[in-house]
Parts: structure tokens; C-alpha cells; sequence
């Protein structure tokens, strides 16, 4: 096997959301693999951070602000990047929002706004790069699932909800554009320790471990939570033209939780 296959060199990867956390980690793994980097955020502050957090790290990446739930602006972003950086090779659709309320004290304008960031984004931003892959003859798209693709929880009926359509969506962009060498997959990320999950993680005044947080520890065979550089090696892996013939997968970085029905009591 060539392992040069797992080079990005020449690549345009552009991830949402990408100013920090996992969309950042990954934005990270595919510098180093020799692609260069596209990512936006919805402000000025925002995007300014990101930046800041690029530079730090010795990228140059290119910002841009979008608010990735509308089509119009997501579509003259594209133009955008078209424009000053080039074609688009690689999507990942990384942005994304939780909100941690019990269903019946959630309203229907919450819902539909976690539906929006996690579902109807990335079938906008897919919808937009996919024209431009088709004319350059390949592409891959990532989608940032997550195990709620496949469990329930308590409190997270939107987001599952919205993982698990994004799960299917990635396999009808597979199912319409395979033939035209456009390869879409997801990843599964379990518990993350990134800013969004810190307050689960929380130590309680007596120093003892968050209930929530021991929960997570117990049912994880890798007995810790993961960290955004555990999905660096996934994101390249599936970017790459290793896996081609990867394609409608959804591929769960969750330390084994999915696999593991808990110790006995």
C-alpha cells in the first residue's frame, strides 16, 4: 500500500464551525496532511478567535463568516471561496448545537432550531459544494454525526433527532452521488471533552467526580472521555483517497460504548 494515499497535498478542505474544538482538531490533522484549510464562524468575534487559534498553531487558514443555516449566505461564502482560495475537495460538516432540555419543557422553536444547525446546514453546505465536485471529478463529505445517530438520552430529543437525520442524509448523498466519485461518510464522536460537554465534566464541591461524568466513565470500555484528537486519525482516514470505496459509513469514535452493554451490578 502507497501510504502516500493518506496525503491531503493540493486539497481544499473546508470545515464549519472550526474555530476551536473537534472542527478545529480536524482542521488541524488535514494541515498537517497538506491540505489547506477554509472555516468559518457566525461573527466577526467568533472568526477572530479562530484566527487567533490558527496562527497559534502555525496554520494559515482562510476565515470566513457564515451563518451556515442560510442558503443565500452559504452560497455566496462558496462563491467566495471559489474565488480567492478555489474548488472545494473536502466538506466537513462540523457545525453544530446541543440543548440539554427535557422534551416536554422544550418548545417547538428550540427543536427546530437545533434541527436547523444539525440537519438542514449540512444538507445547505453539501448542496452547495456538490456542483463544484461533480465538475472537478471527485469529492469527499464528512458529516459530524455522533452516537445519538443510533441511542436516546434523556434531555437531547432534538439533537438526536438531528443526528440521526443527518445519519440517513449522509447515505442518500452517497446513494444520489457515488457514481460521480463523490464519497460521503460520517463520524460518530461519543463524549468529547471539548468547551460544550465542560459542564458535565465539572467537579463537584467536595471534589468529587460530576454524576453525569462517572455515568460516562463506567459505561465507556476506554474507561475516560475522548478528546478531539481522537477524531483526527478518522477525519484524515475518510478525507483521503485511501477509502474511496468507503462510502455511506458512519464510523463511531466512542471508545467502545456502543459496543458495550455495562458491568453487572
Amino acid at each position: 500500500m502507497d501510504m502516500n494515499a493518506f496525503s491531503l497535498k493540493g486539497k481544499i478542505a473546508w470545515i464549519t464551525g472550526a474555530s476551536y474544538g473537534i472542527g478545529f482538531a480536524i482542521a488541524e490533522a488535514y494541515a498537517a496532511a497538506g491540505a489547506t484549510i477554509v472555516f468559518n464562524d457566525r461573527g466577526q468575534e467568533q472568526l477572530e478567535r479562530g484566527r487567533e487559534n490558527y496562527k497559534a498553531a502555525g496554520i494559515e487558514a482562510h476565515g470566513y463568516i457564515c451563518d451556515v443555516t442560510d442558503e443565500e449566505a452559504v452560497q455566496a461564502t462558496l462563491k467566495k471561496i471559489e474565488e480567492e482560495v478555489g474548488t472545494v475537495d473536502i466538506l466537513v460538516n462540523n457545525a453544530g448545537i446541543i440543548k440539554r432540555i427535557p422534551m416536554l419543557e422544550m418548545t417547538a422553536e428550540e427543536f427546530r432550531q437545533v434541527v436547523d444547525v444539525d440537519l438542514n446546514a449540512p444538507f445547505i453546505c453539501a448542496k452547495a459544494v456538490i456542483p463544484g465536485m461533480i465538475r472537478k471529478g471527485h469529492g469527499k463529505i464528512i458529516n459530524i454525526c455522533s452516537m445519538m445517530s443510533e441511542l436516546g438520552r434523556e434531555t437531547v430529543s432534538a439533537y438526536a433527532a438531528a443526528k440521526g437525520g443527518l445519519k440517513m442524509l449522509t447515505r442518500n448523498i452517497c446513494a444520489e452521488y457515488g457514481e460521480a466519485n463523490i464519497q460521503c461518510n460520517g463520524i460518530g464522536p461519543g463524549y468529547i471533552a471539548t468547551p460544550q460537554t465542560a459542564p458535565l465534566r465539572e467537579r463537584q464541591p467536595d471534589g468529587s467526580r460530576h454524576p453525569f461524568d462517572q455515568f460516562i466513565i463506567a459505561k465507556t470500555p476506554a474507561a475516560r472521555w475522548g478528546t478531539p484528537e481522537d477524531l483526527q486519525g478518522p477525519a484524515v482516514f475518510l478525507a483521503s483517497d485511501t477509502r474511496n470505496f468507503v462510502k455511506g459509513h458512519i464510523l463511531y469514535v466512542d471508545g467502545g460504548i456502543l459496543a458495550y452493554i455495562g458491568k453487572q451490578p
